[in-house]
């Protein structure tokens, strides 16, 4: 039984201990002991030190904080970031209350204690200040601003969409669709997809005006983790829009141009799209060009003695456009009584064979027959009067510069039968799809081929390019995502990683595989 005097002194020691806490917590976070700072987050508190690791990293996150407590609660976070980004960017963190660290602040014009919560995120690009971190302090979003960051915020991050349901993983997907009673509209989506981007702000209205009675969702599905969804629900393109009842997939909505209120009204009576006619073949539509076929083919040019011949393919956007300047050409040649020429078109997915005598690579393409031999291959006819005019003063084309792939470079240039072999021997690749009629991808070859010079010596580093107007490319082009030129996509070992997004120059391809030990 404890004595009177014991009683108090017992009591005296008990309001002494939380104070006797609180000054070891304390001094715990003084020597960063509470915070288990991780090993990925380098602690810097000397210029020098700073200006190296400037010098040598070109992706930098930095933590400014006041003291070391108030840097905890981000130090935890950016603890996972920095496991997540792990040879892609670097976390630093710089505790501005510490003495030493006190001097680099000062000269890095850097003060925490004027921020609420006494710490500043400030990131760092080839060695110089980039911009202030001003996105959502998530795992997610700073993860995906160090991946990119030039890129454009999450969907997630933007407070108008805070009514669409967005989905991370296929777990959440399943998760979802088992437990939503509502029916539901779900966004597949990539993140730079332009059809994507202008049909969100709709999507997201709808989802607040019909919270309650619907939900709407989003998935971005780009990455190569997603293949087993993107197969399940037929995602070919971006966006593709699935419709939901009790979790099961009935059909999809494909009105890309639609308002909010047409998603609404769809909503109330949903439907499967309605088939599209089938597109009639030019050979089948009512026009004076000669629509020749394998079998006709040689007869023809032989028959007449001046032809002009244009190779062309059903899906080719370029043909679509020339198509009606070519048929008003042949209509005028028609009508004359002194015709310089007749206009032929050639199927060139049909009537393979010509399409192989002749090596028609690219679509349009356009040569001239005289007496029954080719003689020109002409590019640049591609307006009715440049075809008229070309046809009364026949004359050869200035001689073609050669193709990319006949120049002598260090760029690796692939075809859809090597493709993958080819990419699992190197560690890292950005591959180049590209068409030769593209003007920015006129624009990029020397830029890219300059970069690959770079690393010509480093056998388990790449820059290699598809020519994706190559027949045998097509099926590879759509397989790897292209939907644009030029498209750059960055493999590891013959795996996809990601698409780059970022400069498109010398100095950001360079940096994007540096970047990635």
């Amino acid at each position: 039984m404890a004595v009177p005097g014991q009683r108090a002194g017992a009591a005296r020691c008990r309001g002494r201990f939380p104070l006797l806490l609180l000054g070891l917590t304390a001094f715990l976070l003084a020597f960063g002991y509470s915070l288990k700072l991780s090993p990925l987050i380098e602690k810097i508190s000397d210029h020098k030190d700073f200006k190296k690791l400037l010098r040598t990293r070109n992706n930098v996150l930095v933590l400014y904080s006041k003291s070391a407590a108030a840097a905890e609660s981000s130090l935890r976070l950016l603890s996972n970031v920095a496991q997540e980004v792990k040879g892609r960017g670097t976390i630093s963190w710089i505790d501005c209350g510490d003495t030493e660290s006190r001097k680099l602040c000062k000269k890095m014009k850097v003060d925490p204690n004027s921020k609420e919560k006494g710490v500043e995120l400030l990131h760092y690009k080839d060695g110089a200040f980039h911009t202030e971190y001003n996105r959502a302090v998530t795992l997610k979003s700073m993860v995906a601003f160090l991946k990119d960051p030039e890129g454009a915020p999450l969907w997630e991050e933007d407070p108008e969409a805070k009514d669409i349901v967005h989905v991370d993983s296929e777990k959440e997907l399943r998760r979802l669709l088992k437990k939503e009673d509502k029916p539901l509209l779900m966004m597949f989506y990539a993140p730079w997809c332009g059809v994507c981007k202008r049909m969100m702000p709709s999507f997201q209205q709808a989802a607040t005006e019909l919270k309650g009675k619907y939900v709407l969702a989003g998935m971005n599905v780009y990455s190569a983790e997603f293949e087993r969804i993107k197969e399940e629900y037929n995602v070919r393109g971006y966006p593709t829009i699935c419709y939901f009842e009790k979790g099961k997939f009935l059909f999809h909505f494909e009105n890309y141009g639609a308002t909010a209120a047409d998603i609404a009204e769809w909503l109330k009576n949903p439907q499967a799209p309605q088939p599209q006619a089938p597109e009639i073949p030019w050979a089948d539509e009512e026009n004076v060009v000669y629509h020749l076929t394998d079998e006709d083919f040689d007869k023809f040019i032989k028959d007449h003695s001046s032809v002009l011949v244009m190779f062309h393919a059903p899906w080719c956007g370029h043909c679509k456009k020339m198509k009606p300047e070519y048929e008003k050409a042949a209509e005028f040649l028609h009508a004359g009584s002194d015709s310089p020429g007749v206009l032929a078109a050639v199927d060139a997915t049909v009537n393979k064979a010509l399409a192989e005598r002749y090596h028609i690579s690219g679509f349009p393409t356009v040569k001239y027959f005289k007496d029954g031999e080719e003689k020109y291959t002409l590019p640049h006819l591609r307006t009715k009067k440049k075809i008229i005019d070309w046809l009364q003063n026949p004359e050869a084309p200035p001689p073609p510069e050669p193709a990319w792939e006949e120049k002598q470079s260090s760029v690796v240039h692939l075809a859809g039968e090597d493709f993958r072999e080819s990419l699992k021997k190197k560690k890292h690749t950005l591959v180049m799809f590209y068409a030769p009629w593209c003007p920015h991808c006129k624009n990029a070859i020397p830029h890219f081929t300059t970069a690959a010079e770079v690393f010509k010596e480093d056998r388990k580093i790449a820059y290699a390019a598809v020519d994706c107007a190559k027949d045998q490319n097509h099926d590879l082009c759509k397989q790897e995502g292209v939907d644009g030129y030029p498209t750059f996509n960055y493999y590891n070992y013959g795996k996809f990683v990601e698409k780059y997004t970022g400069e498109r120059g010398v100095r950001g391809w360079i940096h994007h595989v540096h970047a990635n030990p």
